[in-house]
């Protein structure tokens, strides 16, 4: 157990620090803003924090300055790498944090880098939650965010009301590492998910059917899934923007079967849904959507 200084997530005793405002960092930190927590921002690129900072968060001029600060840390970043210099880097997070913070990572990432992390942060005084989310733009746009989380119970029951306020299926899956296995377990089904929906509307498209009809039936069956009834009526509409770009998918899923095979388990789905998305990504369309994969099966019905 790690003590903290965090009394219960009160928005008048606890300064957050919130870093990486991207898709989803953006409206995640939103909901912080709106739930009146101060927040304090940093990120790459100050231009993608301009409309929090218009809407009352403060920016921070350093990784160091906003961990030295806040009582909460929150990251929702890029790639592993990019975690693990963010939070064990000399300029980053434990290097800096005042001991009883909390520190939360949502990115999706290594099970076994938080497993680090945490460890490290106990070393420090920090009490690191790993906790990444599911539901894509619209979900942190709609607050409905799918929050899974691994690590110290008792810094979980603190920040409990700050992930309330970003999301609506929020979990404590075990410790440290636990949440990026669930969060892996996920990208696992959705990823052999999407390519059954792309291959369902190949076959509706050959036998002369109209898609968006077959999806409305079968959008109400066993069929049902989130995939299916949100991203198989934009793969017919050739609509590829991203909520979830293919380069993170591809990254996840890149994790999945290092995981995996270090566990000994084959997943045959996980491979074939890699290799058609990596086919994507060599035709320079990782920043579309993940729906985007209907383009190899469309190619095939050419």
């Amino acid at each position: 157990m790690t003590n903290t200084s965090v009394k219960s997530a009160n928005p008048a005793q606890c300064k957050i620090g919130f870093i990486g405002t991207g898709i989803m960092g953006n409206s995640m930190a939103g909901h912080l803003l709106a739930g009146g927590y101060p927040v304090q921002v940093f990120n790459r690129t100050k231009e993608k924090a301009a409309g929090l900072i218009a809407r009352g968060a403060t920016w921070a001029n350093s990784l160091a300055e906003l961990a030295a600060q806040a009582d909460v840390i929150i990251t929702i970043i890029g790639y592993p790498r990019d975690v693990e210099e963010t939070y064990l880097g000399p300029q980053g997070i434990l290097a800096n944090a005042k001991n009883g913070a909390i520190a939360i990572d949502m990115t999706t990432s290594s099970p076994a880098l938080a497993v680090q992390i945490a460890a490290a942060g106990s070393k420090k005084g920090v009490a690191c939650l790993d906790a990444p989310v599911s539901g894509g733009d619209v979900g942190a746009r709609d607050a409905k965010l799918s929050i899974m989380v691994g690590g110290d119970a008792t810094a979980f029951d603190q920040v409990l009301p700050l992930f309330q306020l970003m999301g609506n299926n929020i979990a404590l899956l075990g410790p440290a590492g636990s949440g990026q296995n669930t969060k892996l377990c996920n990208q696992i089904v959705i990823a052999s998910t999407i390519m059954g929906v792309c291959e369902g509307l190949s076959f509706a498209k050959k036998a002369g059917l109209d898609p968006l009809a077959v999806l409305k039936v079968i959008g109400s069956g066993a069929a049902s899934s989130t995939q299916l009834n949100m991203l198989g009526p934009k793969m017919v509409q050739g609509d590829f923007a991203p909520g979830f770009m293919i380069e993170h998918l591809v990254k996840d899923l890149g994790i999945s079967i290092t995981e995996s095979e270090q566990m000994g388990l084959n997943l045959p789905g996980l491979k074939q849904a890699k290799k058609l998305y990596d086919l994507l990504m060599t035709k320079e369309l990782g920043r579309s959507g993940t729906q985007a994969l209907f383009k190899v099966y469309l190619e095939n019905l050419a």
